[in-house]
Formats: C-alpha cells, structure tokens, sequence
C-alpha cells in the first residue's frame, strides 16, 4: 500500500508533543512490513540545521494563490521518504505560535492536497490533527484516495468554518463549524492515540463540545494505542545518560540519579526520593493541581523535584517561585532539551503525570522504559498504558488516582514515597514497567488491518521486522 503520513511535527526534527513521536516512529515500523510509506512535513526554517535537504524542489505547485516547492530527502536514520512543503510562512525557526499559524497550516493541507492530486500519488492519505483536517474534505470526491485522520488533542480544534471560507476553498457539500469538525465528519477512519480515550471524547466531560459528533461518526472512531521506538529510546545504548544498564543490571541506575542530582545543583544522595516531570506547563497536564499540593509535599518530605518544560507563563512563574523556596532540592528548568529529558527519565525514581485529560501519552512509556515508576492519574490512554501498584500481589507498574482533585493526588504522591523506603519492593515494580512492550509491532498491525478495510484488500498475516540497534 502507498501511505502518506502528513503532520505538522515529526521526530526527530520538530517536535512539540506526542504526535511528533508518533510521525517519526510508526511510518518506519510500516515500511518495515512491506508498505510504501512516506512523510509529508512543512519545511521549517531550523530543519537546515539538523539535516541535508537538496538545493533543488521535486515538484512545484501553487495553492490559496501562493507559489510552494516540494523537496525530497530520508527521515533520519531510516529508508522513510520524507517530504518537505516549502513556503516563506514556514521559514521563521518556530513551530506554532504567530498571527498566522490558521492560514499557513491551512496552506500546507492544501498544498499537501495539490501534491497528492498532482504528483505522489498515495492510496491512503493519514492525516494528524487540525493542521491536516482540511484534507479528507477535498479528499471526499477522490474516491481513490482514501482518508485516516488521527486525533492527537481534540481540545486543538483549527481556524472557524468562515475564516476558512475566507482564505481557501470550501467546497459546496462541507459540514462542519471548524476545521476539526469538518475533518471527522469525511475522512474514510478516524482514530484516536489509545481505546481510552475514543471513549471519552464521547462524552461531555472530554468531548470539547464536539461529544455529539464524536458519537455521530461512532462507527467509523477506532482507538489505537501509541507505542515508542524501543531502539531509539533504550537505556541499555542511550548515549545521552550517565550510565548505560538494563533490566538485568538495574543496579547501576543509580549512577544517573547522582549525574542528574550533581547536574541540577541538588545534595547528592541516592537514598532521597527524586520526582520528576517532563511536560508542557499548560492546565491539562495538570499543572493547577500541581500548584496545591507541591509545596505541602517538599515541605513535608525530603523529597527531590526535576521540572523541565515550558507553557503558559503563569504556570512557569508559579512553579519557579516554589522553586526558590526549596534551594537544593526543587529545579525548574523552563526549556526544550530531549537530552536532559532522557536524564530525567534515567535518573528519577518517580515520573509524575497528573493529567485532567491525556488523549495517550508518550512520557509515561518512556518513564517506564527508563525505570522511573509513573504516579499518573487514571484518564485517557494513561488507563491503558499504567496498571495500579498492588504490592501484596506483586502487580501493576504505577500509582495512581481517579479523581480531579489535590488530596488525590498528594496521597498518591505520598504512597509513593513511601514505598521508596523498601529497595527490594520498588525495584521490582521498576522491573515490571521495564518490561512492559510498549513496541509499535502491535499497534503498527492494528493500522494495517484498517488500512485494508477501507481499501477492500483481504487480511493476512503480517510479520514485522525488527529495526536494527541504532549505533552507540
């Protein structure tokens, strides 16, 4: 089959959230089974510093009255065909954020329609989140070319119905209030990033008043969970930690709690609980709960935290000024940086994620890749990812709690802490998650069987071949 995946964000070369691990792992894990897959990306003016990119388009067109240009190069480290929408609106070193972040992602689709309808061809165009939602719209009357469009975040739901019409074609049969709207309403499949969470987004609670439609188009929402590159997130080969180990040789581990406490200025102790959190500051990671039981938590334990990530600005603030009353033992490090990331993945004892919504979540997976045992609350995909820790029968791989509200979450801290005490005891429950296969093998071959479905071609088995180790 041929397969384009189109987004706005891909790792390893830009990536705000989760969809840009998404991107960058699971088209290398399809072409592995056989499948013409490739990757269509706006061409941001940093992608110069982090890859080649040919002098000369493959293909010109022109869309919403402006001129683009098309160049092909590979995917990092991969065989994945990896194309590039050249446009002056996509030179500035940004990802999103600026007046014109509708119109130049409304461009991009478009200009992704105008390649598929004039140049690459593909049998299955997979869309990811607004930026592409206008594709299975202009899509509905190629009957060729079939439509998947994947719901990473549906509380980011694209430009009005009539800014649209203002600066794009809106063709005659588009239903639909906004971009994410129109989007559902015609692509051939809609998923979302875990089975959780395809619930939830049918209910008012998550359904960002889109709920109804979400159960309108019921019959064709399938929830498939994310996975991660095992190779490029592995601890046993990870060039960026202190220490290399895995599961068989956990004891080393705590050479990158100490790397990471001497790193960040904090008393060097391994015996201390160390927390961390790698996350946008923003209100649905959970942020307004941290705010009311941090400060009773440092203030009545020991405990260490490592905050790295930036968001809204009140949330950074806030977070900085709890900061300085704990010198030594709570560092905010408001940045972008997937090396410290790694660090705190391989150095913290817990991996604190107390989402009000998480549609799947990739830092829980790579925590528990990394032996950092998660204290998630239970919504969305973090329900299907993180079991609860039930210590008497030696089950589960995380903490967790049910309800939107401080004392929840400051007792599952707490519960945490102390477990921390009894060695033999935790490390087993690291152990677990670090077991846990969190792969894209299986959920690669959930896409394939719906990629079949909607082109009338016969399941069969698919094995999958293994990537080879990236080089240490």
């Amino acid at each position: 089959m041929r397969i384009l995946f189109v987004s706005a964000e891909v790792t390893p070369l830009a990536k705000v959230g989760g969809m840009a691990d998404v991107v960058g792992a699971l088209p290398k894990v399809l072409r592995n089974m056989g499948h013409d897959v490739r990757i269509l990306m706006p061409y941001y003016g940093f992608l110069g510093d982090k890859m080649e990119v040919p002098e000369e388009p493959i293909w010109e067109g022109t869309a919403m009255y402006q001129n683009f240009k098309i160049y092909e190069t590979l995917l990092p480290k991969s065989d994945v065909p990896l194309y590039l929408f050249g446009h002056p609106s996509f030179w500035p070193r940004r990802i999103y954020y600026g007046d014109d972040e509708d119109w130049r992602f409304t461009l991009f689709a478009n200009g992704t329609a105008e390649f598929c309808w004039n140049g690459w061809k593909p049998d299955i165009i997979h869309c990811n989140d607004w930026h592409t939602g206008m594709i299975p719209v202009w899509m509905h009357e190629t009957p060729d070319i079939k439509t998947v469009f994947t719901i990473h975040n549906l509380a980011y739901q694209g430009p009005w119905r009539w800014y649209l019409e203002r600066i794009t074609w809106c063709p005659w049969y588009m239903e639909g209030h906004n971009t994410m709207a129109a989007a559902v309403q015609f692509a051939d499949r809609v998923t979302t990033v875990s089975p959780t969470y395809a619930s939830q987004i049918q209910t008012p609670a998550y359904g960002e008043r889109l709920d109804g439609l979400m159960s309108f188009i019921g019959g064709k929402l399938l929830g498939i969970l994310n996975g991660i590159d095992m190779n490029f997130y592995n601890p046993a080969n990870d060039r960026y930690i202190a220490q290399t180990y895995n599961v068989d040789t956990l004891e080393k581990r705590v050479a990158n709690k100490v790397a990471l406490q001497e790193e960040v200025g904090f008393e060097v102790n391994k015996n201390t609980f160390l927390v961390g959190m790698v996350s946008r500051l923003v209100e649905q990671k959970g942020l307004d709960l941290m705010l009311q039981v941090l400060d009773r938590f440092m203030a009545y334990t020991d405990s260490q935290f490592i905050l790295l990530g930036t968001g809204d600005r009140f949330y950074e603030t806030q977070m900085w000024q709890i900061a300085t009353r704990y010198p030594g033992r709570m560092s905010v490090q408001l940045l972008h940086n997937d090396a410290l990331a790694r660090r705190i993945y391989a150095g913290t004892d817990a991996f604190l994620m107390p989402s009000r919504f998480e549609p799947c979540g990739i830092s829980q997976l790579l925590a528990m890749r990394y032996g950092s045992i998660p204290i998630v609350r239970r919504t969305g995909g973090l329900v299907d990812t993180v079991s609860f820790h039930d210590p008497i029968n030696n089950a589960g791989t995380g903490y967790s709690f049910d309800r939107y509200e401080p004392l929840d979450l400051l007792t599952a801290m707490i519960r945490a802490c102390e477990a921390f005490r009894f060695k033999d005891k935790w490390h087993e429950l690291q152990k677990r998650g670090m077991r846990e296969n969190f792969s894209w093998d299986e959920s690669a071959y959930e896409y394939i069987k719906m990629y079949k479905s909607m082109l009338g071609l016969p399941e069969e088995d698919t094995e999958v071949q293994k990537e080879p180790e990236l080089a240490q």
